[in-house]
């Protein structure tokens, strides 16, 4: 080789916490990315690379209010696996809404934004839908569906059905045909066959699919066709992707692997991008949510195979790169934030979308309109959150609250649905100042831990992520942080136990518990940071 490749290596996950559902796209010499974000706003995240190795994000495709509604819908329901394309110098996202209006269509000429408003496809049931733009011109929708004839032979029987679409008015041409039934190997009874992608290489037409749920029998499968319209035949060493098979009591383990795209670079290699999890103990808890993760991929007598180097996923893969790449900031790396912008950062969520503006920003702090409406309901409360990235990590802030009545508080939620989250704020307690833990039950919420303390302008909350425990610390002089619980079950807060698709949010959140307010948070800084 020339000197002006590089040899480096990359570190998964790619994207860690919640970033599910990676759909990937190739212009020039950049890469797009986008994930799911279900009940949370802004909706998909966009990132960029010019090197498949850093990844920066650029922009968020649903940030306007009009275009995504997700009053009243629950945290895993909402947006559902984007899928990003790019035609003729148009990007393309096509995405589910689960709990709405189902799936639609918008588009940018810079994937940073703005992109449009949606346009519905009535006539595409199902979810998990994207697109592909075929060498004679035609463009077709691809995505999960019923079985023939609604009539499934077993829980988890789905097909994947294609549509022809009519890209310049945004319009389904004819009628949806299935060209997958069941899925990779009919006779086993495959479930929950989605997620599909279709691609064009040496005279094929490839389907990739996931198949098997999205738990720890998640995997990917693939089959093939000499027509779009099939008919396709399974590759006979489906999954290409999974780690099913392997022991739990491997050293860190990544479970779930499946939901994936496949992309190739300006060298002719080809890469992989797919949900994984990393759970921190041998039952397969997590915390962190479905993350983003990336591996080698080869062509086996025209079938691709993802190349994970043996059997088991690893941390790192090796990536030859064209020139030595640019320094940007990992987006995995400790975060901070200051609040001495305008606006927010890209990565802050919103639990479900804003309707009104509740906070503001100026000279370093951010201000938090104390509200009625909780995490509890499926509303959009007072809560700015940033993902929790780290199995071992800590988040902390410093924020000036009063309480005025026991119903007014504020604080650091660790939140992973309307009925799972920690919840660790200043309040009022017999009339007197204190620092509540509270716990989210089949009741509402239940006080686990309290102390007394003076009144003080500021206050400091931390949560410290040790694995299968969380601590919660306060601290009044910013200085020495006072012990409120530690060795809480953390495992409260995992997918396995909480369910639904989503990952733990770490939230800037007050309430004032169904009663209006007048009071105020004022937030003055939020960190993140890696422990491990």
């Amino acid at each position: 080789m020339t000197s002006e490749f590089v040899e480096t290596s990359f570190a998964n996950p790619v994207l860690k916490g919640f970033y599910p559902d990676p759909s990937i796209c190739k212009v020039d010499s950049s890469y797009y990315l986008i994930n799911s974000t279900f009940a949370y706003f802004p909706g998909i995240p966009v990132f960029k690379s010019d090197d498949l190795v850093n990844w920066k994000q650029i922009g968020n495709a649903l940030d306007r209010p009009e275009q995504l509604d997700l009053e009243g819908l629950e945290v895993s329901q909402g947006v559902f696996a984007p899928a990003i394309s790019y035609h003729n110098g148009v990007f393309y996202i096509i995405n589910t809404i689960v709990g709405g209006k189902n799936n639609f269509i918008i588009s940018a000429s810079n994937p940073a934004g703005p992109w449009s408003n949606p346009t519905w496809l009535p006539e595409v049931e199902g979810i998990d839908p994207s697109m592909f733009f075929d060498e004679n011109g035609k463009t077709y929708v691809v995505f999960n569906s019923n079985p023939p004839n609604n009539l499934p032979e077993y829980d988890g029987h789905r097909t994947i059905k294609i549509i022809e679409l009519d890209v310049k008015n945004l319009k389904t041409v004819g009628e949806a045909k299935i060209i997958i039934n069941k899925g990779a190997k009919q006779e086993d009874k495959p479930i929950w066959i989605e997620g599909p992608h279709i691609y064009n290489r040496n005279g094929f037409y490839y389907v990739m699919a996931a198949e098997g749920g999205t738990a720890e029998d998640h995997s990917e499968v693939v089959f093939r066709s000499k027509s779009v319209l099939g008919p396709y035949k399974s590759y006979e060493n489906n999954p290409i992707l999974t780690q099913r098979n392997l022991k739990n009591t491997r050293k860190n383990p990544i479970t779930s692997t499946g939901h994936a795209d496949i992309i190739e670079d300006n060298l002719g290699n080809w890469w992989g991008v797919f949900l994984g999890c990393r759970p921190y103990d041998g039952d397969n808890h997590f915390n962190t949510g479905r993350e983003t993760f990336m591996a080698p991929v080869k062509w086996e007598n025209d079938w691709p195979i993802f190349d994970l180097e043996g059997d088991v996923v690893k941390d790192h893969y090796q990536i030859t790169l064209e020139k030595p790449f640019a320094n940007i900031p990992s987006v995995n790396a400790d975060f901070i934030d200051e609040f001495n912008t305008d606006i927010l950062a890209f990565d802050w969520l919103f639990l479900r979308t804003p309707k009104e503006k509740w906070y503001s920003l100026l000279n370093g702090e951010l201000t938090i309109n104390t509200r009625s409406e909780t995490t509890s309901g499926t509303s959009n409360p007072s809560f700015i959150g940033y993902r929790q990235k780290h199995l071992f990590g800590e988040v902390t802030t410093n924020l000036s609250f009063k309480a005025v009545a026991e119903n007014e508080k504020a604080g650091l939620i660790a939140f992973q649905n309307e009925k799972h989250y920690y919840y660790l704020c200043k309040s009022l307690k017999e009339n007197k100042p204190v620092v509540q833990l509270l716990k989210s039950s089949e009741k509402g919420i239940e006080e686990i831990a309290f102390k007394s303390i003076k009144e003080n302008d500021k206050i400091s909350f931390k949560i410290e992520a040790k694995g299968t425990f969380y601590n919660f610390y306060y601290s009044i002089n910013n200085t020495d942080w006072l012990v409120l619980n530690k060795n809480v079950d953390a495992t409260f807060l995992s997918t396995k136990i909480a369910g639904g698709f989503v990952g733990t949010i770490y939230g800037m959140y007050t309430t004032s518990l169904g009663e209006k307010s007048t009071n105020k948070a004022i937030y003055h800084w939020f960190k993140n940071k890696n422990l491990n």
